[in-house]
Formats: structure tokens, C-alpha cells, sequence
């Protein structure tokens, strides 16, 4: 067996830094995890999650048919290593990934079984999901078209978060979106007035459109309870679109009664794509086929907006602009004077939280940091600690 040796300082930082969703399974019981495992695309998902080490400790078990002596494992680890090995095993054993017997390590045989599945391409569990049957009376949708759906979807949410509900934006969210910002402390409402954003909810759109989708999701987790919803088929409904092909129609018909019921939640958030509400195919979007990859979650900046897409699909990855390749797009000069170079509407409602605009050019807006702006914005939930990192982007 190769030895594991000392991960580079990235590979350090991801093992620092584990995926929040993580933590959340580690929660669950031990027989509503080895439920979730007898699905191969929960398996592999998961598995993705992991740091690159505890990856590495999986696969090293995975074709093995007996335990492994614990002294034998930790002779794969230098010394230097020790530390992120034991944090590995940690992880793996909280997961229920990995078992101890005595003296003695393996895989859960569940988890085994469906991963083992999961990369030889066997069985025919459906796990990946079911392909609908070509319609010769329609086309399945584009990549282009379900990328404008997922952007125009997603962007309605943060649109309406800027503007606390006032704004000219086309479209609102449901009730039911409006409901899990509420719920995830994102906007509230004071005295019985509107909904507006939270210093949570500013400090959400400062983050990726990856991190802003499963801080959400997590809330939806939370929520399952209440609403008489079996986590499993939920948690194991979002790891199958996390494996399915974008660009692709689905069947409905193997979903359970729960997954079903998800669909309106999740055309909502723009993970997936139905021509109808009663249509017995979907599609699901970039949002969904990245919710465990690096890929991006939304398509990348890349010139003028394709032909038919929807409002809004020519945004970055990242729509409110915030920690992208645009790093450095304001310039804050001694007078407090702004210049954003942008045209995203998306930017600009959310430099309006705090700044006072005057002008506005093709690609470049300028405002005033005046201290009526700033005490708006403190009025509103945003701290001062959050407009100095923003103003210096």
C-alpha cells in the first residue's frame, strides 16, 4: 500500500476546512446514514466531499475483502502526517464510513458495496437517475437554456435580498423561498414590516454562489422534520442531481413520494428545469450537477449573453461579484469617493446598501461613502467590518 504522505499547504487547508454539509451527516444516526449508503450516487458524492486524505485512507480499503490491522494503517502515515491521519480516521468513523472491530479497521460494508458500484458502473439501482425516453414532439432543453433559467432563478433571490422587497426587479420569489430566508436568519422582518436583509443576509451575498446554495440547502435540511419529509429520500435526492448529466432529461416516475414533492422547492432555487409543474421529466441545472464538484455553480463570465437565454445569464460565476476573478473592480480614493467598474445590476444593488450613487456609465458607476450611506447601511444589519472588506475589493 502507498504511505501517506504530508498534504501540500492546500491540501491542508481543505482538511481544515471541511464541507458544511459534513457536519450536518456526522449528526445523523448511524442507521439513517447506512440507509442513505445503499445509494451508489449518495456514496460517490459524499466521497467528494471528503479531504484529500481521508479520500485516499477510502480507497485504500475499498478493494480489500478483511479488516485491516489499525498498526498496519498507521504504518502507511509518516510521522509528520499523524495528526491529519488521526483527524481522517476521525471524520470517516463520525460518517459511519468506517468501522472499528477490536483492534481492526474496514469500510462500512454498505458504503463499500454502493461505492464499489458507484466507479465499475454496476448494478441497476437507478441511483444516478432514470433518463426519460426521447420526445419526438420536443427537444430537451440546452445547456444555454437551463444555464439562463438557473441564473435568472437564482439572481431573482438575491435581487430581492438587496432590495428588501422595494426594488424594480421583474419577478419575485415564492412564498416558499421567502419562507427559508426567513427561517435562515437571512431577512426578518421588524414590527411587522417587510422583509429586509439581515447582517447575515449581507454577509451571505459577500459569498460564492457554491457557499450561498448549500447555506440554504442547509436550512432546507433543517426543515425536513416540520414538514413531514424523510431525510434520506431528501439528502439522497440532492446527491443524485449532483451526479446527473447537465443538459439531460430525467423521469420522475422512480422518485419517491418525498423527491416528487422537492420539485416545486427546487425549480424555485433553479436547480432544476420542467416545462410544466405536472410533467413527468425534468432537468436538472448547473446548480444541481455542481452541488458536490469544483465546477462552477453558474456559467462563467463569457461576453455577450447567449441568444434566447434568460435576464441576468451573462453574470460571473459568482453573480454579486464578490470574491471573483473581478477582484479589485472598486477603487476608493481619500474622499471617500467610489468607482465601481461594473454593469452587473446585481453589483451595483448591493454597493447601493451602502453608498450614495451619482453617476452611472456603461461600465462604471461612481458613488460617495457619506456618513448618512453608512449609518443606511448600519440601519439596515451591515456591520462596519463588513463594508471595509467590500470597499476594498
Amino acid at each position: 500500500m502507498p504511505s501517506a504522505q504530508p498534504p501540500s499547504p492546500e491540501a491542508s487547508i481543505a482538511q481544515n476546512s471541511p464541507h458544511v454539509l459534513l457536519p450536518f451527516l456526522q449528526s445523523q444516526s448511524q442507521n439513517a446514514l447506512t440507509r442513505l449508503y445503499q445509494r451508489p450516487s449518495s456514496c460517490l458524492s459524499i466521497f467528494r466531499l471528503l479531504a484529500p486524505l481521508s479520500k485516499q485512507l477510502v480507497m485504500n480499503l475499498l478493494w480489500l475483502d478483511s479488516p485491516v490491522l489499525a498498526g498496519t494503517m498507521a504504518a502507511w502515515v509518516v510521522l509528520d502526517g499523524k495528526k491529519l491521519y488521526d483527524e481522517a480516521l476521525n471524520t470517516l468513523m463520525r460518517l459511519h464510513i468506517l468501522q472499528s472491530s477490536g483492534a481492526k479497521l474496514a469500510l462500512n460494508p454498505t458504503f463499500k458495496a454502493s461505492m464499489r458500484q458507484a466507479i465499475t458502473c454496476s448494478g441497476t439501482t437507478g441511483s444516478f437517475g432514470v433518463p426519460a425516453q426521447r420526445d419526438d414532439k420536443r427537444d430537451a432543453p440546452s445547456v444555454e437554456t437551463l444555464d439562463g433559467y438557473a441564473v435568472q432563478r437564482w439572481e431573482t433571490i438575491l435581487h430581492y435580498m438587496v432590495s428588501s422587497g422595494q426594488g424594480q426587479y421583474p419577478t419575485k420569489p415564492t412564498q416558499g423561498v421567502l419562507y427559508l430566508l426567513q427561517r435562515s436568519g437571512l431577512m426578518a422582518s421588524y414590527h411587522g414590516s417587510t422583509l429586509q436583509i439581515t447582517s447575515s443576509g449581507f454577509q451571505f451575498l459577500l459569498y460564492s454562489p457554491r457557499d450561498q446554495l448549500w447555506d440554504l440547502l442547509l436550512q432546507y435540511l433543517h426543515m425536513v422534520e416540520e414538514r413531514q419529509m424523510d431525510l434520506v429520500e431528501v439528502l439522497s435526492f440532492f446527491f443524485m442531481l449532483s451526479t446527473m448529466e447537465l443538459g439531460r432529461e430525467y423521469s420522475t416516475e422512480p422518485l419517491s413520494e418525498t423527491q416528487k414533492a422537492m420539485l416545486e422547492d427546487l425549480r424555485d432555487y433553479g436547480l432544476v428545469w420542467q416545462r410544466k409543474a405536472s410533467s413527468k421529466r425534468f432537468s436538472p441545472t448547473r446548480l444541481a450537477t455542481t452541488l458536490t464538484s469544483v465546477s462552477p455553480s453558474l456559467p462563467t463570465a463569457g461576453g455577450s449573453r447567449n441568444p434566447g437565454s434568460a435576464p441576468g445569464a451573462s453574470s460571473v460565476a459568482n453573480s454579486t461579484g464578490i470574491n471573483t476573478n473581478d477582484h479589485g473592480f472598486i477603487v476608493l480614493e481619500t474622499n471617500y469617493r467610489v468607482y465601481a467598474y461594473t454593469d452587473n445590476p446585481l453589483q451595483i444593488a448591493v454597493l447601493n446598501l451602502f453608498i450614495t450613487l451619482k453617476y452611472r456609465f456603461p461600465n462604471l458607476v461612481v458613488g460617495m461613502l457619506t456618513r448618512e450611506s453608512v449609518r443606511r447601511a448600519l440601519g439596515n444589519g451591515i456591520s462596519a467590518e463588513q463594508i471595509s472588506p467590500e470597499t476594498a475589493a
